[in-house]
């Protein structure tokens, strides 16, 4: 899983993100419900994401914040008069704390086969906050973006298909399951890199190849834009007919 990406283009990604966060989620109100986060509302959703920036950049300065420290980020969030102006402060001061963060910053990382922690927490909080902004969109919509309607590149959205296939579902705790040994190939059609994710019972194996020729004894392929894949397995936005069987058999 370590990334083909640079660490520049990850901080990148994170600001193009929160640039759009701050968009869509001024233009939803604070107060619009998120359709790709049920149950939540943009204040929700500016909270959350506030307090899981204020959170890594702790971990990134060193420090190990307490839970009533990470609750107290979430609350300000939900209570400070300006949340927007909030939201983008803690991304900004992110973004400055792993840009500071020396090469061989030694910190918490949770997935598997993990970058170093600075390009880890580069990474995924530029993932984070982009799905989190497209949730934002979501809002300002009313309904789950298309992907010709989100900023994504095809290549960040094929960094993004990689942390999810071979560090988020190749951990034990992944609902990435079925009950006879299968396999999962993801290709998209713009990009070199592809996936053959083997599934079973126990946790799922991903390989990831550049280029090359993709194997044609897979049970299921899952093909487009890179964009789009990377939206849709982070389930943010509609799936055709054909994902939402595979959904039932590979996510139960």
């Amino acid at each position: 899983m370590p990334t083909q990406l640079s660490t520049t283009r990850h901080l990148d990604g994170l600001r193009e993100a929160v640039t759009a966060f701050v968009a869509y989620a001024g233009r939803a109100g604070l107060e619009a419900s998120v359709p790709t986060c049920p149950d939540w509302t943009v204040r929700d959703l500016v909270a959350h994401q506030g307090m899981v920036h204020r959170w890594a950049a702790a971990l990134v300065r060193g420090e190990r914040p307490t839970d009533e420290e990470v609750d107290g980020y979430e609350e300000a969030g939900r209570t400070v008069a300006d949340p927007l102006t909030w939201l983008s402060e803690g991304a900004t001061a992110l973004a400055g704390a792993i840009a500071d963060a020396p090469e061989d910053l030694s910190t918490l990382v949770f997935l598997n086969d993990a970058p170093p922690p600075r390009g880890f927490w580069a990474r995924r909080q530029c993932h984070e906050t982009t799905m989190h902004a497209v949730d934002a969109l979501a809002a300002s919509l009313g309904r789950p973006p298309r992907p010709d309607e989100v900023w994504v590149e095809p290549e960040l959205a094929a960094d993004g298909i990689d942390e999810l296939l071979g560090g988020f579902h190749t951990r034990a705790r992944s609902r990435l399951r079925c009950d006879d040994d299968a396999l999962l190939v993801v290709r998209p059609d713009d990009v070199e890199d592809w996936w053959e994710v083997a599934l079973g019972p126990q946790p799922a194996v991903t390989t990831r190849h550049r280029g090359g020729e993709v194997a044609d004894d897979a049970d299921w392929e899952l093909t487009g834009g890179a964009v789009e894949l990377y939206l849709r397995l982070w389930n943010r936005t509609d799936p055709p007919e054909d994902w939402r069987r595979l959904t039932a058999v590979t996510w139960s």
